[in-house]
């Protein structure tokens, strides 16, 4: 089971509705996230795949997010010959949002569209995982988007807390 980095934490708490100061925010994580992880957050499903999915989906449409596309990554593979377990890669985004990391550095364009993993493992269990937006302030170097970097963090816990296990 995956462990609980400082920025997955954060995450966790900007979802209950807790705020931090903007001079401390998502600034003072970014400068110690890249230290502790690879920046992916990772949480267990309450639900098969297809109703993750499903349910992912439908709350993006709830909340008036843009969904672009999904990547059925084991329909791919199982084409290349490979098998693979049931991976379903969904990407999405807020353009006034996202825009505003791509013009304080353009190769954060490499992280928007945001996109989130469905997984299911060997056991059957489904695990839902996206790379946590703090990681991303600090692998990019973006130190004056804190309110946005805060609301995006706000919007895809709230998005992942839609189908996670309790």
């Amino acid at each position: 089971m995956p462990s609980i980095t400082r920025s997955a934490l954060l995450a966790a708490v900007v979802g209950l509705g807790m705020t931090l100061p903007a001079t401390q925010g998502l600034r003072a994580v970014a400068a110690t996230v890249a230290l502790e992880g690879d920046g992916i957050v990772t949480l267990k499903s309450a639900y098969d795949m297809q109703d993750t999915i499903d349910r992912l989906k439908a709350d993006i449409a709830d909340k008036g997010i843009v969904f672009f596309f999904q990547v059925d990554q084991s329909a791919l593979a199982g084409a290349a010959g490979i098998q693979l377990q049931p991976t379903t890669q969904l990407n999405f985004g807020n353009p006034a949002l996202g825009s505003l990391f791509i013009t304080a550095r353009p190769e954060a364009g490499l992280d928007w569209p945001v996109r989130v993993l469905v997984s299911q493992d060997d056991g059957g269990q489904v695990w839902v995982s996206y790379t946590d937006f703090a990681w991303i302030a600090a692998r990019h170097g973006i130190t004056d988007r804190d309110a946005e970097f805060a609301k995006a963090t706000e919007v895809i816990t709230s998005i992942a807390a839609s189908v996670a296990a309790r």
